[in-house]
């Protein structure tokens, strides 16, 4: 099996959310790290979320985002369920950055404000927002993989967190957990 992305330390969480809140963008970067952290998003589906897909009617967060067949990775459509967290977060980040459209995308690019990222251009801001904050092994999914093991951590059941993480198969959502001594602390006080 080829090498996982890294499963952020709670420590590795708050370093990165303070380099980001130093560097021009903070506010598009501290939104677009915790979207993928809170709501365990791929690469491609927070570079393709738009503000239609976040917003309701009266400009409030939704308390689930349905991603399109053409958002996700095999081109399945699925419900993001989105913690009161994430909502206080993205609540912050709309009306900081406004859209002029609807279907703007959510996060947007220097280069393509409109049209945002695309799912490249976004693994390799990753890439070099973990190289900058001098985490090994940090990659565009390690957020995904870190909010699935913390919920493990906290007792979540695999059934559950496969179906959040949308994956097809349970073995998958278990490769995906990294088991650490916390968790095994936790169990043997269970006996």
């Amino acid at each position: 099996m080829s090498k996982q992305a890294k499963v952020l330390t709670a420590q590795e969480i708050r370093r990165v959310l303070d380099y980001v809140a130093t560097r021009p963008h903070a506010e598009r970067n501290r939104a677009m790290f915790l979207t993928m952290l809170y709501a365990m998003l791929r690469v491609k589906e927070c570079a393709a979320l738009r503000y239609a897909d976040v917003l309701d009617a009266e400009g409030k967060i939704k308390t689930e985002i349905y991603l399109s067949a053409e958002q996700t990775k095999g081109r399945k459509g699925g419900t993001v369920f989105v913690s009161d967290k994430l909502r206080k977060e993205l609540q912050v980040y709309v009306k900081a950055v406004p859209y002029k459209e609807l279907t703007d995308k959510l996060f947007y690019s220097q280069k393509r404000p409109q049209e945002g990222w695309n799912s490249n251009t976004l693994c390799q801001h990753f890439h070099h927002l973990f190289r900058n904050c001098a985490i090994s092994g940090g990659s565009s999914h390690s957020p995904r993989r870190t909010g699935i093991t913390n919920l493990a951590d906290k007792g979540v059941s695999v059934r559950v967190l496969q179906s959040i993480a949308r994956h097809a198969n349970l073995s998958t959502t278990q490769c995906y957990i990294d088991v650490n001594d916390s968790m095994k602390r936790k169990a043997i006080e269970l006996v």
